[in-house]
């Protein structure tokens, strides 16, 4: 097509076969999509274009991805605002027939099977290497391996128990990823635990343990939990949609033979006040009855080996 289509803080620009999506920075643009920047989508990752009415004089032209396409979509499940929808191009409501007719030319560029599940992702993710703070501990993502550690003012004794977590890409099945929104841009009900005293959480599901009842997300040492300022939407949605995508992808570089699905990260020296300040944290939950004296002592002894 060769044409740009420009609308409130997001442009348009067409070719032949995809359209590239740009987000204007801005104060009224939300973090989101101005972390995400732009996106290249092919039309064959879509399965359908709607028009209608917006609000305030406006419409909105909106690109439907096909199931399994774009791991970003993907992981949120449904669970975005619509101000954060990045399929979404606010127009003038003058602009209708502008849009009606971009909207035939792109249903007239769709794949046949564009009803059907796309096979593999069409649509990137953000690349890595990634990281953002949660409330609970530090994820982190280089593209082989995700790793959470843990922060010692909001993980759970469970989780300084378990120790800070490694996990291969090659031994994960999936990502949970639950928004500290309160509803979908379909005004749908939350993913269970989304929102939930404004929190949210990011759980790597593992392949050994793909079977087994999820438990609390604050609990459990596969995942981080965040909102109340830390790893909102705009930082927590990209990491998760990253690592879809690797774990979808296989990650064939990465071999199988020798490593466990997790392990704590006790491959390099720790900052000796880290230790003394996680030490003493140790020495509270002692005091308080959560540790026995032989998990305190093995524990504290594990930390000291680090130094």
């Amino acid at each position: 097509m060769g044409d740009v289509l420009a609308g409130f803080q997001t442009v348009w620009e067409f070719d032949t076969d995809s359209v590239l999506i740009r987000f204007e920075r801005g104060i009224r643009t939300p973090k989101l999509l101005q972390a995400l920047g732009e996106r290249r989508v092919p039309f064959e990752a879509l399965s359908a274009v709607e028009l209608a009415p917006g609000k305030r004089g406006t419409v909105v032209l909106r690109a439907v991805p096909r199931p399994g396409a774009d791991p970003l979509m993907d992981v949120a499940d449904g669970q975005l605002k619509e101000a954060y929808d990045p399929y979404r191009l606010v127009l003038p409501a003058e602009r209708e027939t502008l849009a009606e007719y971009y909207a035939d030319e792109i249903r007239g560029a769709l794949a046949p099977d564009a009803t059907a599940p796309a096979e593999t992702h069409l649509v990137n993710a953000p690349v890595p290497p990634m990281s953002f703070k949660a409330y609970d501990g530090k994820a982190s993502f280089d593209g082989k391996e995700v790793s959470f550690r843990w922060f010692w003012t909001g993980a759970s004794s469970a989780k300084w128990k378990a120790g800070d977590q490694r996990f291969r890409i090659d031994d994960l099945s999936g990502v949970e990823w639950c928004s500290p929104e309160s509803k979908g841009s379909a005004g749908a009900a939350p993913k269970e635990g989304a929102a939930k005293n404004g929190n949210g959480h990011l759980r790597l599901v593992e392949r050994a343990a793909e079977d087994r009842p999820a438990g609390r997300a604050d609990h459990d040492p596969a995942a981080v939990m965040f909102g109340m300022g830390y790893g909102l939407v705009h930082q927590s949605l990209p990491f998760a949609a990253a690592v879809l995508e690797a774990v979808r992808a296989g990650n064939p570089g990465q071999g199988t033979e020798t490593a466990p699905a997790v392990a704590r990260a006790t491959d390099t020296r720790r900052d000796p006040a880290d230790i003394a300040e996680r030490i003493r944290h140790l020495g509270e939950l002692h005091s308080q009855g959560l540790l026995t004296d032989e998990e305190f002592s093995a524990k504290k002894a594990e930390l000291l080996a680090e130094l």
